[in-house]
């Protein structure tokens, strides 16, 4: 498997991450993964070439966590490790955000559930309005230098969330986040808006979480005679879970029906097709695999191997397209010409809409 950097720095990670938000069953929808399957599946990821695993302290309040330290007992070295901090971990009113007390309190935690001294990269999980982002990085500023954490990521922030981190870090001299972890799919192109584009300028690797859009580009779902997302029973946009949202589903529908076909040209899954379509994007990182079943995670695993030809991304390219909101559609009308490399890369405000795998966005 491709081992990529990490935006500009010096870190290499594997082109798919093993996802844990199954592992101990505190999210139902995503699965109930507990000890053994774990391991089942740290072993497969591995036997694949993957050496990032991804978790978050919130995830079954700390049980993924304590899942992920316990069966990578005696193979620590051979993996990076990937956790993140934000969410509730408690009642108190100190027990969430993004505080120096929490955020220190909240990695030195993780670190006893991990069973390990360091934590490869820490993330932070979402935007907090109410803390200053200085106190949030002179936090993570002391977790580096006192060894603990390695790098520093964010996860589900805007574009002036980050690049505001990313100026107070420059001006005060602050360890900087050198990736971000955002949703970004076939299904939702949002991100080509502002989060790649600023990804590709500033120099910051890209996970995305979520690929396969919580399951809508697994090729289970299907269009029911109302037009709603029909599926096979238990699945998880059928239930109570509707992240993400599906806000177009006659573009999605399109969609699934292109994906069939290049899938069925290859012989492969759609959800193989949709995920060698992401990691070919320009600035992706590495893409996080949550599989619920071990089937699935293999499936998954094989399309690090696909190679998708040129007709065929521009094929999905086109009919997953979204609308251009503004000012993207007036630069499109007026500034094409004159709207740098990290724009013309990754976002489908030029006339010909973004690059292909093997764009520079430099």
């Amino acid at each position: 498997m491709e081992q990529r950097a990490l935006g500009r720095s010096g870190l290499r990670v594997s082109a798919m991450t093993l996802g844990t938000a199954g592992f101990g069953g505190g999210l139902a929808a995503f699965g109930d993964t507990q000890l053994d399957g774990a391991r089942r599946q740290l072993a497969m990821a591995r036997e694949a070439g993957v050496t990032l695993v991804d978790t978050a302290d919130a995830y079954s309040t700390g049980l993924s966590e304590e899942i992920v330290g316990e069966a990578l007992a005696g193979q620590r070295d051979d993996w990076l490790i990937a956790t993140k901090v934000r969410f509730p971990m408690g009642e108190g009113p100190n027990d969430a955000g993004l505080s120096r007390h929490h955020v220190i309190s909240g990695a030195e935690a993780s670190l006893r559930r991990l069973r390990t001294d360091h934590i490869d990269l820490y993330q932070l999980h979402e935007w907090d309005g109410l803390t200053p982002v200085e106190e949030t990085l002179a936090a993570l500023t002391h977790l580096v230098d006192s060894g603990k954490v390695r790098y520093v990521g964010v996860s589900n922030f805007s574009a002036w969330h980050l690049m505001k981190a990313l100026g107070a870090a420059e001006r005060d001299r602050l360890v900087k986040p050198v990736a971000q972890q955002i949703y970004y799919t076939l299904e939702s192109r949002e991100a080509e808006n502002e989060l790649l584009p600023l990804a590709a300028d500033q120099g910051l690797g890209v996970l995305v979480w979520s690929p396969l859009a919580g399951g809508l580009l697994s090729g289970k779902y299907t269009r029911g005679d109302d037009g709603s997302v029909q599926g096979p029973k238990g699945s998880r946009h059928l239930g109570d879970w509707h992240e993400p949202p599906v806000n177009t589903p006659d573009r999605l529908f399109a969609t699934l029906d292109v994906l069939r076909e290049v899938a069925s040209g290859h012989g492969v899954s759609g959800a193989q097709v949709a995920l060698a379509w992401l990691m070919g994007r320009p600035t992706i990182t590495s893409v996080i695999l949550g599989a619920r079943t071990e089937e699935q995670l293999a499936d998954n695993l094989a399309a690090s191997s696909l190679q998708l030809s040129a007709d065929e991304v521009a094929a999905l390219e086109e009919v997953s397209r979204q609308p251009l909101q503004y000012p993207y559609w007036h630069q499109k009308m007026t500034a094409s010409d004159r709207l740098g490399p990290p724009t013309r890369c990754c976002t489908a405000t030029t006339p010909d809409g973004p690059a292909g795998p093997s764009s520079s966005c430099s």
